[in-house]
């Protein structure tokens, strides 16, 4: 069995601009990989069925799932007869706003090019992850990106000044149609998204943390009072910025002391079950 790494994303910075024509948002962000992740397993199968299977109950396990979505894609877009036998080990919380589908669908690409030998390059995985979602062609890159377009026109940029991340998962469910349904672009404040670039190229830590933006995160605070109270848990306890990823309700902080990084996990912990202290990958992913 071939096992690939799926690790989490999380949103520096997260702007919408408008509303497209083709119903999606323009976006842009500054987004990068984290070292909490889920793994792959793929095993060929001679009979060409693909066949999912989950630690996690609550994943989908038929053709809704991102991960299939994507070895599907492949088989119909090259002909392959082969098939596949995917296991997802979860780490990332499901519905968090850590791109936990979109990157096993990236990793899933990514694993199939070599169990398949189709010899794509990852520019090519990345234009067929657009096809099954948005984050999908970050994530098969990974490293760190400034993101365009709906997420999925992607530009490399220097990993982030290195750091702690604390992460707060409550137990909510949000709906990323629900929350950008309610962003009124004529009242929220947008990210500043060039000084946080320039905060990454200059490797400024305390730059890159006072420029943590997210325009959906006022929506989802107000829908969801948890959220509220672990982003205010994390900034008493000591993180130096904190900022709700994607659509929520994941709250990350960022602590550049090791020291500082069992307090807060030790405060959260008896508020929210979910609770990670990983650090930053910030290097690109490279093909077998």
């Amino acid at each position: 069995m071939l096992y690939v790494k799926a690790p989490a994303k999380i949103n520096l910075t997260l702007d919408v601009l408008y509303k497209r024509e083709d119903n999606y948002h323009e976006v842009e962000m500054v987004m990068t990989t984290i070292d909490l992740a889920d793994r792959i397993g793929l095993a060929l199968r001679q009979d060409g069925k693909i066949t999912l299977s989950s630690t996690d109950q609550f994943v989908p396990v038929d053709q809704r799932n991102f991960a299939y979505q994507a070895a599907r894609l492949l088989q119909q877009r090259y002909g392959i007869t082969k098939g596949v036998a995917i296991k997802i080990e979860k780490e990332i919380p499901i519905a968090a706003g850590l791109a936990g589908g979109s990157t096993d669908a990236a990793a899933t690409l990514r694993g199939l090019n070599e169990l398949w030998e189709l010899n794509l390059s990852i520019d090519e995985l990345a234009e067929l992850g657009a096809e099954i979602g948005s984050d999908v062609p970050f994530c098969v890159y990974g490293g760190t990106a400034h993101a365009t377009g709906r997420g999925e026109l992607i530009r490399e940029i220097p990993a982030p000044p290195s750091c702690w991340v604390v992460l707060a998962k409550p137990k909510v469910g949000v709906s990323t149609a629900d929350i950008y349904g309610g962003l009124n672009l004529a009242t929220v404040e947008h990210p500043n998204t060039i000084e946080m670039l320039q905060a990454i190229d200059q490797g400024d830590y305390k730059a890159m943390c006072a420029t943590l933006g997210n325009v959906l995160e006022d929506v989802t605070l107000k829908l969801h009072p948890e959220v509220v109270k672990i982003k205010t848990l994390m900034e008493r306890s000591g993180a130096d910025a904190v900022l709700m990823s994607g659509s929520g309700p994941t709250v990350f902080g960022l602590v550049d002391s090791e020291l500082r990084v069992s307090r807060i996990v030790n405060g959260l912990r008896g508020f929210c079950d979910e609770v990670y202290a990983v650090r930053m990958l910030g290097e690109r992913h490279s093909l077998a």
